[in-house]
């Protein structure tokens, strides 16, 4: 069985000091990121708690419409408790200048970045606008004003 997946130009801007380094890419047919690469010169040591924010050497050019997602890699946080602080990060289709990846270490462990490792992975959304309406009401639904764990565990 075959599908169809509509499908967008990006543009990417390799920096300078991106040479080297592949581009952003799919890992297998399936994915929906692309792996995006660490653009440091010397390795860098994220300690236990620490934030680091980790060049990536690239800028890129996204159609009005859409914007590029910025998300953890799993393995990483499995393995080594690495995220990203502010993930999903938001790449908007107006931003030109070099995306920079805000690692944290939740680890026990400190974890060393080296040029051209995969630290995180970008996914191409759609974006909706909303038109907002000022109202005194709003529609009724059965949680209503449910809260913070108003429906449970199980």
């Amino acid at each position: 069985m075959g599908y169809h997946l509509d499908r967008i130009c990006v543009k990417v801007k390799p920096l300078k000091t991106h040479k080297g380094l592949p581009l952003p890419g799919y890992e297998s047919e399936g994915s929906s990121g692309m792996d995006i690469r660490a653009c440091v010169e010397e390795p860098v040591s994220l300690n236990p708690g620490e934030i680091k924010l980790i060049p990536t050497g690239l800028s890129i050019s996204i159609s009005p419409g859409y914007e590029a997602q910025i998300r953890p890699r799993s393995g990483l946080a499995l393995n080594y408790g690495i995220g990203i602080v502010n993930s999903p990060g938001t790449i908007d289709s107006d931003y030109r200048g070099e995306i920079g990846i805000i690692l944290v270490n939740w680890g026990g462990d400190s974890f060393i970045i080296k040029r051209g490792d995969r630290i995180a992975q970008m996914v191409i959304s759609k974006v909706y606008k909303a038109d907002i309406l000022e109202t005194e009401d709003l529609d009724a639904t059965p949680r209503g004003e449910g809260g913070f764990g108003h429906s449970g565990i199980r």
